[in-house]
């Protein structure tokens, strides 16, 4: 049987980022990646702050910088802001991938791919034994101090140890278009339940003269393909002809939610598996990343105390939650007060949005890891917005506490 100090399941940003920062102090790392190359498929549209460049030390992915948006309401009423400096950029996600595992690599962790993790079998001597299924058939038994699931959204270490799922799953579909027409330095975002009920639809500039065009949706029983076939057609009449065919498709699901635990002895989630998303964006590389890294150093040292219990990888969630969690909670409640615009509402707050004024706090104040921040900014300078919305935020966003008051569940407005 295989031995390892650390089995980390899911060769993404939030795998290897843990399996570099434990390699490289010195554990013996084995990382899993089911499909049979790192990066493929690709999961996402790839649009990344300066802080994912910053904590994978590297800018070789960079595909194109984003300097500005425009919000589209469902009525086509528009929002455009740009900044001077870069906001955003628009990265080669597998690149990424690939990057970050070499990195790991080098730091002296062992990748597997079309390795997939099967189940849990026991414990034995203080050590989890799992089984893992090879692209072949072969069947593997090995063992580690510790389990680390950062294999998605639909995560089988997260099942294997009866750790709850997300609360919401939005399913995503998006296309690469080769050439495209439209601003190569700015993004647009589609609202309302005509492109994309439940979040948002996306045009992405890649960076080589093609886009990456899709969105997530509550579709509510209507596949998110359906709706991204209505953006597609949108685009079209707008530009005055069809875009050139896809030379790929991505599909996807994004967590929306909070996991009650995402630890228990002898095991860790990170990134997708964890759920640590954004809920109004619903973006995650940086999220994962900076998740990994804490979720390292957590355990680095229970196994240098050779303490792999509930009770001391629980201090993972405490620290994740206590950088991230604020703006987590903050986020999903926003995102529960958006769910029930009708879309009216939408077109109305792009109204107001488009003052002179509110467009300079988007720039002074946009941050597309932690958007409540701006958002809270925005409600206090315009009456107007907090009008459009239940008393309840007036009641937040006057507080000096940045906790969300209660919200209970209602129907959502049509």
């Amino acid at each position: 049987m295989e031995a390892v100090d650390v089995l980390v399941v899911g060769a993404g940003p939030a795998g290897s980022t843990t399996a570099f920062r434990l390699a490289e102090r010195g554990w013996n790392v084995l990382v899993l990646e089911e499909h049979g190359r790192v990066g493929q498929p690709v999961q996402c549209a790839g649009l990344v702050s300066q802080r994912v460049i910053d904590l994978a030390g590297s800018t070789s992915m960079v595909r194109a910088v984003v300097h500005g948006a425009t919000v589209f309401g469902p009525g086509l009423g528009s929002l455009s802001f740009r900044a001077d400096e870069p906001r955003a950029f628009v990265i080669d996600r597998a690149a990424l991938d690939v990057h970050l595992s070499d990195r790991a690599a080098r730091a002296g962790a062992t990748f597997r791919t079309g390795a997939r993790f099967d189940r849990r079998l026991s414990m034995m001597d203080g050590r989890e034994v799992v089984r893992v299924v090879e692209s072949d058939g072969t069947v593997r038994e090995i063992s580690a101090r510790l389990v680390v699931g950062a294999d998605g959204v639909s995560s089988a270490v997260a099942r294997a140890y009866r750790l709850r799922r997300p609360v919401e799953i939005l399913p995503a579909f998006e296309a690469e278009i080769p050439r495209s027409p439209g601003d190569p330095d700015a993004v647009e975002v589609f609202l309302g339940r005509r492109f994309a009920p439940g979040l948002f639809g996306w045009w992405i500039p890649d960076g080589t003269g093609g886009a990456r065009v899709g969105l997530a949706a509550d579709a509510d029983g209507v596949s998110a393909r359906t709706y991204f076939s209505h953006l597609m057609n949108h685009l079209a009449r707008r530009f005055g002809s069809p875009f050139a065919s896809p030379t790929a498709y991505i599909v996807s699901g994004i967590p929306i939610g909070e996991v009650p635990a995402t630890h228990a002895a002898h095991v860790l989630l990170v990134g997708d598996a964890a759920a640590q998303v954004k809920p109004l964006s619903g973006g995650g590389i940086y999220t994962g990343m900076r998740c990994a890294e804490i979720a390292a150093a957590v355990a680095a040292s229970a196994l240098e105390r050779n303490d792999l219990s509930d009770r001391v990888l629980a201090e993972y969630d405490r620290a994740w939650r206590a950088e991230f969690g604020e703006e987590f909670r903050r986020a999903l409640y926003l995102r529960r007060l958006f769910t029930r615009l009708s879309d009216g509402d939408l077109d109305a707050l792009i109204e107001v949005l488009r003052s002179a004024e509110l467009r300079a706090t988007i720039v002074a104040f946009g941050d597309i890891d932690f958007p409540t921040h701006v958002v809270r900014q925005l409600l206090r300078e315009s009456p107007s917005l907090v009008r459009l919305l239940p008393k309840a935020l007036g009641a937040w966003v006057g507080s000096v506490s940045y906790r969300v008051p209660d919200l209970e569940p209602g129907p959502r407005r049509k």
